[in-house]
């Protein structure tokens, strides 16, 4: 019951549709009664009684009716539609709205074939039963108690006789329903498996034909089919098992009323017009009961759904979010006081510990270490994509949680090291931030992250549409795309995660000569692999294992002989044999 209340708060929206389509089919229904009445007329009055004078008048009238009855039917068909389709949009729009609400913790935790289909398959399950099954279960019970009670105005008895086939067919309804619940909650699970598969699949296209893995896939792609196929035949089976049954109660109706009607008309206990027209409501009674079964099954497929979407849109971020009116600018001094950091789903294992340092705006950090170090962890915690477990993350000398995240956010602009660029025109992604930019600070961005040169050789130049996730490009030009994008913000932070990994040196070099002439009072961190990249910076951290086991200038760091100056040794090629640092 409580799914039922949870959409009706988006049904309610459109309630004057709704009750304007209720009313309607309350009419639509009413209408039945009058067909079936009328050709009882005939056969007592026009067959039986010689009154061929009626026939024409009747007939008139059982075209009129049906004539309404059509257009009224077409009519809350589509009001019910359109009240679906409203509603389907107004949910998709909420979840989207929350998708962008949600921190990483989610997106670490949720395949993305899990997210698509919530946002297709559920919400269209849900889209199904506001616009055809909750109408068609409305009209279902409407036509049934209608039958029920024109067919005890005919006759009592026949219709009491009537009335036993019904324990039978609610049992079977019942039982057919609970079997059925954990099956399409099976289905809604593999489809999320099979999503994830084709997706992964169409993403990673490039390395399974590196690799010639193609036979592969195929067979763990036949896998997850094949048992999205058995799920949906257990479903199949339940439906097999009870719609033959509730199939032959529906026909027993049929059954019984030619056999006792006809012997309460032998009787002379009503009419043989009563009994044409007694028969004709039998229909209103069979066809829900033969509807019964797939109503059951579009209501357990809407269950399921409604279970996977409310999941995601009760889900918290579990970032602290304060709300403020007034957006300024921050200024760029960043600091860590003894700041750790755990994921969730591992609290006994630290990835950053115990980190403390500060920088004045305008400094630029150099941050290094191996893979794993938790170089990532700590700039993801400036731009507030997680919050630190213990300890405090300071800019502009307040605690980051203190600040609304939409202003931090805005203002710390992060070149991420896994770059992503829209399937749009080169001029709508460095764009990004701001769409009404002028394009004379596009292309200055562009300039400065040395990407003008391969941009303006391009057949449409800055009009060019990459195509998806940047395919076509370079590493090294989807790079520098990136860089001109976050430099167009203007933060008051900026975070180059490994951003030059992909160009040369001399490449990496410009770029580097033309930051130090635009970044002014901007704190950039810069994450890198080459000394070459951090030398020059004012605060050099040295990460290995989550923590900062040396910090200091590039002269400090070498007076130190720790792990700086060998790193440095390494890349130089003064020791021996040594290999470059991961």
């Amino acid at each position: 019951m409580i799914h039922f209340k949870w959409i009706w708060r988006y049904v309610r929206i459109y309630k004057m549709q709704e009750f304007i389509a209720t009313v309607l089919l309350i009419i639509s229904a009413l209408l039945l009664i009058v067909n079936p009445l009328i050709v009882g007329k005939i056969v007592d009055e026009v067959i039986n009684q010689g009154k061929a004078d009626m026939l024409l008048p009747y007939l008139l009238l059982m075209i009129v009716v049906t004539l309404l009855r059509t257009i009224i039917r077409y009519i809350y068909q589509n009001m019910f539609e359109q009240v679906g389709q409203n509603v389907l949009f107004d949910l998709r729009k909420d979840m989207y709205h929350k998708l962008h609400e949600l921190d990483f913790d989610y997106f670490n935790h949720t395949r993305v074939g899990d997210i698509m289909a919530r946002m297709t398959g559920d919400t269209d399950a849900i889209r199904h039963f506001v616009s055809w099954a909750s109408y068609s279960i409305a009209e279902s019970v409407l036509w049934f108690f209608v039958a029920m009670a024109v067919m005890f105005s005919i006759n009592i008895p026949l219709t009491l006789i009537m009335l036993l086939v019904t324990p039978a067919i609610f049992m079977l309804t019942r039982r057919m329903s609970s079997e059925s619940h954990p099956k399409f909650f099976d289905i809604r699970e593999s489809f999320s498996r099979l999503n994830s598969m084709v997706e992964e699949n169409i993403s990673g296209n490039r390395v399974v034909k590196a690799f010639s893995r193609e036979g592969y896939e195929i067979e763990k792609f036949n896998r997850v089919n094949q048992d999205y196929m058995e799920k949906n035949m257990a479903s199949a089976k339940v439906s097999g098992k009870y719609l033959p049954g509730l199939e032959f109660f529906a026909g027993l109706l049929s059954v019984l009323t030619l056999f006792f009607g006809g012997l309460f008309v032998i009787q002379e206990q009503m009419t043989i017009g009563d009994l044409v027209a007694f028969n004709s409501y039998l229909w209103m009674l069979n066809n829900p009961l033969r509807m019964s079964g797939w109503l059951i099954n579009d209501t357990q497929r809407f269950l399921a759904s409604c279970i996977k979407i409310r999941e995601l849109l009760n889900r918290r971020s579990s970032l602290h979010i304060v709300h403020e009116t007034e957006i300024k600018r921050l200024t760029g001094d960043v600091s860590f006081e003894n700041v750790s950091f755990h994921f969730s789903d591992d609290p006994d294992t630290n990835i950053l510990e115990n980190i403390s340092f500060s920088v004045s705006a305008g400094q630029t950090v150099g941050i290094l270490g191996q893979t794993g170090a938790g170089k990532t962890t700590l700039v993801n915690l400036i731009a507030r994509f997680y919050d630190p477990t213990s300890g405090v993350v300071k800019i502009g000398g307040k605690d980051i949680r203190d600040w609304p995240i939409k202003m931090v956010r805005e203002q710390v602009s992060m070149v991420m090291q896994d770059v992503f660029l829209f399937s749009d025109t080169i001029e709508e992604n460095i764009a990004f931030s701001d769409p009404e930019m002028p394009v004379g600070k596009i292309r200055d961005m562009a300039e400065i992250a040395d990407a003008s040169h391969f941009i303006e050789r391009m057949p449409e130049g800055y009009r060019t549409v990459v195509g998806e996730r940047g395919v076509g490009l370079s590493g090294g030009q989807k790079q520098r795309i990136s860089l001109a994008r976050a430099l167009a913000k203007e933060p008051a932070v900026l975070i180059l995660d490994d951003t030059t990994s992909a160009v040369d040196m001399e490449t990496e070099s410009k770029i580097q000569k033309k930051l130090d002439q635009v970044t002014g009072d901007t704190t950039t961190f810069v994450i890198a692999h080459r000394i070459s990249s951090v030398r020059d910076a004012d605060l050099i951290l040295v990460m290995e294992k989550g923590r900062v086991v040396e910090q200091g200038t590039h002269a400090g760091l070498l007076e130190q002989n720790g792990e700086y100056a060998a790193i440095y040794r390494k890349q130089l090629g003064l020791d021996e044999g040594s290999e470059m640092n991961g």
